[in-house]
């Protein structure tokens, strides 16, 4: 298998400890006698990790090696996920979920510049695209795949598994990916610490992190919003239980086929301005066309929805392949992901308690356009600006 597949299958592995609650809430409720409030917290808790530490674990990460830092994630999420299948009770499954978000931290931050090292550069926008669809791809399969294996085995065996998958694809790393960090010589606490700091105020110094990075906080709380209320609202309005599981897992899974076309795109030379913003124009009409239109077929309205998501997927496969133009330094692109990813949590954090709030105001999720529209015309407008600012690095400015 090629280095930079397994650094993507790597990603999948990490994102389904985040997916992995979502279709076992139901089953943990009944098992643990947890209430709603706890399993929303459970369901955040890997968010208030990225949303606070992105930034300080991105920089970490540059200083610690891409691949040292991929692997100790995958084994941090590997050994959290089977101890949290053997936990009592909800205070420690909690505490489990805090270092789990670590570990997914440590995966996924490095991992674009880590590709940039194994892919030569006329391959890079493609695996970039590819890379983009690691989280619709492990939210697909734990909603497929979760709800079949925890009604045979349960929700323990269901942790278990993924945790002896990340410490397996822990060795695999190992073996695939050729060690390319810089070697540890004797350690210099005050050097590391005074490179950790250098990396942050160089990221944030500049104003191309700060863009992609807010691009993808009105992206992600949107989508989030639209796919993470999906059972809900389908279950509302009357559509069997068993369906909504496969409707959900479907319109998450067309993210990907975006984040594909984005990197075949982008490959092709079409200039990423015009990706971003089809892709935010695009999930603005569909929205409307799924929640406002109420007198249009159920299966039209759906469609609405794969398309919101299917197009939208052109965002984030877009947003990290030019993490790699923007950042500052080479040494600050794991750092640039890693404030890209803590405004990506924010946004998931803030996006669906808003649609929510809209939905029940209101009387019902026909709002909801509302909501994903105020986000996707201030994606166009900082998609305008990012814009202006690459130009003006072309001609030997800062970006």
């Amino acid at each position: 298998m090629q280095p930079a597949l397994v650094v993507i299958a790597a990603g999948v592995c990490a994102a389904l400890h985040v997916g992995k609650l979502a279709p076992a809430i139901n089953t943990l409720q009944q098992a643990l006698g947890m209430s709603l409030v706890e399993a929303g917290f459970l369901l955040s808790l890997v968010q208030v990790a990225g949303m606070s530490l992105g930034l300080a674990f991105g920089a970490w990460a540059d200083t610690l090696g891409a691949r040292r830092s991929v692997i100790g994630g995958l084994v941090a999420l590997g050994l959290a996920s089977v101890a949290g299948g053997l936990s009592p009770g909800v205070p420690a499954l909690m505490a489990l979920r805090v270092l789990e978000g670590f570990g997914f931290l440590l995966v996924v931050l490095p991992a674009p510049g880590l590709l940039r090292s194994l892919v030569p550069p006329q391959r890079l926008s493609a695996l970039l695209g590819l890379w983009g669809s690691y989280m619709p791809t492990a939210t697909a399969l734990a909603l497929l795949c979760g709800p079949l294996f925890m009604d045979a085995l349960g929700w323990r065996a269901w942790w278990w598994l993924l945790g002896a998958l990340s410490l397996a694809m822990a060795a695999v790393v190992a073996r695939t990916v050729a060690p390319k960090d810089a070697p540890a010589a004797a350690p210099d606490k005050q050097r590391s610490t005074g490179a950790w700091f250098g990396t942050l105020r160089q990221t944030l110094s500049a104003s191309g992190p700060w863009l992609v990075a807010l691009l993808f906080a009105v992206y992600s709380s949107q989508w989030l919003a639209v796919i993470g209320f999906l059972p809900t609202i389908y279950l509302q309005a009357g559509v069997a239980s068993a369906a909504t599981g496969v409707l959900t897992a479907l319109a998450a899974a067309a993210n990907i086929v975006g984040n594909v076309a984005s990197g075949r795109l982008l490959q092709r030379g079409v200039p990423v301005q015009r990706l971003l913003v089809i892709g935010f124009v695009t999930m603005a009409l569909a929205a409307v066309l799924a929640f406002a239109t109420t007198a249009a077929p159920p299966a039209l309205r759906y469609a609405a929805v794969l398309l919101f998501s299917g197009v939208g997927g052109l965002i984030p496969g877009t947003l990290f392949s030019l993490v790699l133009r923007v950042a500052p330094h080479e040494r600050c692109v794991a750092a640039t992901v890693g404030w890209m990813q803590q405004w990506s949590s924010a946004g998931q954090f803030v996006g669906p308690p808003v649609v929510a709030a809209l939905a029940s105001q209101l009387g019902g999720w026909q709002w909801t356009w509302v909501a994903t529209g105020a986000c996707s015309a201030a994606g166009v407008a900082l998609t305008l600006l990012l814009t202006r600012r690459l130009r003006f690095a072309q001609a030997g400015g800062s970006p």
